[in-house]
């Protein structure tokens, strides 16, 4: 079973340096490393010549990491791509997992792991939004109806016969949750495996962290849900997060309108819906709360209890508007890609 890993890069030299070494550490090596630089005007390209990758360059602007992804497998020689982030380090046992569980599973099709305990930033917009994926997909159904491309493998043939990602994502997006998507409406075998592991490099700021929450991932994920008239009951969409962000809203209305109501038992009663409200919410994500904690003590458990309320609130509000939108038409109608599409 050959192994080929591929990196998309734009303008991060700097942490493909890291990422190409980690991947050069690995227990079980890659049979080849293939980089595809979209346009990258830094040192990107010079960074994979001098870790031994095989460079792929575009020369017509940034096209965005589905077209680079796509090129990468152009070019592979693998039964098994493997999609790495130019901003992840793989751990050294990340590849032998990879093949081991592909080897047991003849049937399988794709798989993919998880960010690890330990990202790089620590402040706590970046340490927030790392764990938090950490912790979904710890604790994500085994057997998926997606896929993620920061550190995932698919069976080439399986790749070729989806058409790879839809080229049509330009920018970073849920151009992976949509191939996912393709795979299992295809009768594939997708496995997320949560012990396949790799650190995240990215710091996230939370202007970065809110604008691609909504712009990359909720407004198009909703879109994909309402082409495909099915709301998974997983990863983010699962019925916890569904009834944390019902009473995390009605927290906010009952809160927002205490001041409005007159004084007595009415204004007694909202308030303490509102209270209740937020501790409902609080107390279905307890588990997730007291992981915060032990990663990062009580103050950054506080934060990110904050952030992940807000997180709750902007992510069910766009879910809300889209499907809204969508059915008064507001929104252009989504179809299929067609996979042989370039």
């Amino acid at each position: 079973m050959r192994v080929s890993v591929i990196v998309p890069v734009l303008n991060a030299g700097h942490a493909l340096a890291e990422c190409l070494a980690g991947i050069g550490r690995s227990s079980r090596p890659a049979d080849e490393v293939i980089v595809v630089d979209d346009s990258s005007t830094d040192d990107s390209a010079t960074v994979a010549r001098r870790h031994g990758a095989i460079l792929v360059s575009g020369s017509r602007g940034p096209r965005g990491a589905a077209w680079a992804r796509n090129r990468g497998a152009e070019q592979a020689s693998g039964d098994i791509l493997v999609f790495v982030d130019a901003d992840v380090v793989v751990h050294p046992d990340t590849l032998m997992r990879m093949a081991a569980v592909f080897e047991a599973e003849p049937d399988l099709h794709a798989l993919f792991g998880s960010y690890d305990a330990q990202p790089r930033c620590r402040d706590t917009p970046s340490r927030f939004k790392n764990l938090l994926h950490h912790y979904v997909h710890q604790h994500g159904k085994r057997v998926a109806a997606s896929f993620w491309s920061g550190c995932g493998a698919i069976k080439q043939s399986a790749f070729a016969q989806v058409g790879g990602f839809d080229e049509r994502y330009e920018q970073p997006s849920v151009e992976d949750i949509e191939l996912g998507l393709r795979l299992f409406r295809a009768g594939m075998t997708i496995r997320l495996c949560p012990e396949i592991q790799a650190t995240h490099l990215k710091r996230w700021t939370l202007l970065n962290l809110w604008r691609t929450d909504i712009f990359a991932r909720a407004v198009p994920w909703t879109r994909l849900v309402l082409r495909d008239a099915r709301l998974p009951n997983d990863l983010n969409l699962g019925w916890r997060s569904r009834a944390s962000a019902s009473f995390s809203w009605a927290a906010l209305i009952l809160a927002a309108a205490t001041p409005w109501v007159a004084t007595g038992f009415a204004a007694n009663l909202t308030g303490a819906g509102a209270v209740v409200a937020l501790v409902g919410s609080t107390l279905l994500n307890a588990d997730l709360y007291r992981f915060f904690a032990r990663s990062g003590g009580a103050r950054f458990a506080a934060g990110a209890w904050l952030l992940h309320q807000a997180y709750l609130l902007y992510g069910s509000a766009v879910f809300a508007a889209v499907v809204l939108g969508h059915a008064f038409k507001m929104t252009a109608p989504m179809t299929l890609p067609n996979p042989g599409a370039r």
